[in-house]
């Protein structure tokens, strides 16, 4: 069914159940809808291409930083990865394959943005406002915008605005751009820059990097996956009893963290650290030629301060004639040029900007009227004076009929597609609950809620001491402008896997409006 103009009405929703978002987490709410035979439903996806993150940002060299095995949907293994840790193209793809393979494209709907979402008091549906103006209407919304939501368009420089060269973005690469010769600056040096930086550095003629803080950079053993490995791997039970031992390991970790006595865990967190600043050291003084490089390159911060990086590559891009790490402050950028806290002026034809995203665990990133429920209640205003929070980090009281993969206080150490399972999981059980009991109105319990985001507050003070007082002053995106952390679930791994597959139907309050009509007992039918 198209999209209705604004103002116009019906006795029922267009569909029973939107995703907004064709990334990972659509693509996994998706398969999990149609396993539970929900089927009138459709993904919204602003693009022209499923995907997320692995459609929209295609830089030179980008690729996974974990195993590939461990970066996959657990109903859709894939043994065919070429190499450990694969590349962008193919992880694209992968998605691309999903999607077909598990008959998504009939419910795939392109170039739709949704801008604002409003509940309608009177018909109790969802009321998805477009860009174009059009509104489309669903009994359920499953939001999947995912972790990563836009890339920073201005870097907050003083003159960013009069520069006059060429501006390359992660999300927005030129490939069509000839590097060969150019004077380039990449401003940043997280994830993407670890990637983006030794694939251009023999390209370019000269290549500035700007470091505020240095990152950890782990080696990694980035081998190719030789076909008898791939047959390996095809083995049933191979590649899930390798994703399985990796997420004990991080299981076992995040219960350590979260278990551990304050005290003990003070000790154990600063030994450990500076066990692991010692070895790193050691790992610059093999690795990069430049005392002067190796100083600078050296975190002071603890290893889980920050988003740790892996590459074999990244710090040895240092070594060559041609790049040049800056760590003075940029005080400005002009037509031409970047002009640092010392006075120097550095010609440049091309700027990297590898200065991040709007991630969904900034208050920030929900804005005021973007997503209002019911009786008005504002998730922008909430979070604003409350602190991010969700129950099961995927619903919020007032916000009947919806859930948010990946909400606050969601990720849990592994890759997305083990996380967005886990969301998605929960939100499909009580929307097949609700259609089972014949209901058209659900939400979380404001006692369940408040319940579950104390857990969560009490649990985390492992993580928050360690963010606060270990590293103190630290600038990570882990803790967000209200001094909060609810990037990370400071639970065990397997109890937010168990919070899933066992959802509490208690905590949640089902109603039958009385104005629409109940659901039928098969959505679609």
């Amino acid at each position: 069914m198209p999209p209705r103009k604004t103002g116009q009405h019906s006795n029922s929703p267009d569909h029973q159940i939107v995703v907004v978002g064709a990334g990972p987490g659509g693509i996994c709410a998706g398969v999990r809808l149609k396993q539970n035979d929900l089927d009138d439903f459709v993904i919204l996806e602003r693009a022209h291409e499923v995907g997320g993150s692995w459609r929209d940002n295609d830089y030179p060299g980008i690729g996974v930083d974990v195993p590939g095995f461990t970066y996959q949907y657990s109903f859709a293994r894939n043994p065919n990865w070429s190499r450990l840790f694969p590349k962008g193209d193919e992880v694209a793809a992968y998605h691309r394959t999903v999607a077909r393979d598990f008959g998504l494209l009939p419910h795939l709907r392109f170039g739709i943005e949704v801008v604002r979402e409003e509940w309608n008091n009177e018909s109790h549906w969802w009321e998805l406002h477009i860009a174009d103006g059009s509104v489309v209407t669903a009994r359920f919304v499953i939001s999947a915008v995912g972790a990563y939501l836009v890339a920073k368009e201005d870097p907050g420089i003083a003159g960013f605005g009069d520069f006059a060269g060429k501006i390359l973005r992660p999300t927005d690469w030129d490939h069509s751009y000839d590097l060969a010769g150019k004077r380039v600056a990449v401003i940043g040096t997280g994830a993407s820059s670890v990637q983006i930086t030794p694939a251009i550095a023999p390209e370019v003629a000269q290549l500035d990097v700007y470091q505020r803080t240095p990152v950890w950079c782990i080696p990694k053993s980035d081998l190719t996956v030789r076909p008898w490995m791939q047959r390996a791997l095809a083995v049933p039970g191979v590649g899930a009893g390798l994703s399985g031992l990796s997420l004990t390991a991080i299981d076992l970790t995040l219960r350590a963290i979260v278990y551990m006595p304050p005290a003990v865990f003070d000790s154990a967190a600063r030994g450990l650290d500076a066990g692991a600043r010692s070895m790193y050291r050691a790992y610059l003084r093999n690795t990069v030629e430049d005392p002067a490089d190796r100083a600078a390159l050296a975190p002071t911060y603890g290893l889980l301060g920050k988003r740790p990086t892996t590459s074999n590559s990244f710090l040895r891009a240092f070594n060559r004639a041609n790049v040049d790490l800056i760590t003075d402050a940029i005080t400005r950028i002009t037509r031409d040029a970047i002009v640092t806290a010392d006075g120097t002026t550095r010609p440049i034809d091309a700027l990297v900007l590898a200065t991040g995203y709007e991630l969904f665990s900034d208050p920030e990133s929900y804005r005021r009227g973007a997503i209002v429920g019911r009786n008005g209640f504002d998730l922008g205003e909430f979070y604003a004076e409350n602190g991010l929070q969700a129950y099961e980090s995927v619903s919020v009281p007032g916000l009947p009929n919806r859930w948010t993969l990946v909400g606050p206080y969601s990720w849990t150490g592994t890759g997305w597609h083990a996380l967005v399972e886990i969301t998605a999981g929960h939100a499909v059980r009580v929307i097949a609950e609700a259609v089972r009991r014949g209901q058209n109105d659900v939400e979380v319990s404001a006692a369940a809620h408040s319940r579950y985001h104390a857990m969560i507050q009490k649990r985390g003070r492992n993580i928050q001491h360690y963010f606060t007082t270990i590293n103190q002053g630290l600038r990570t995106y882990y803790v967000n402008s209200q001094g909060h952390m609810p990037y990370i679930r400071p639970t065990s791994l397997l109890s937010a896997r168990r919070g899933s597959t066992h959802v509490r139907f208690d905590d949640y309050v089902f109603r039958s409006s009385p104005v629409a009509a109940q659901l039928p007992r098969k959505v679609g039918a």
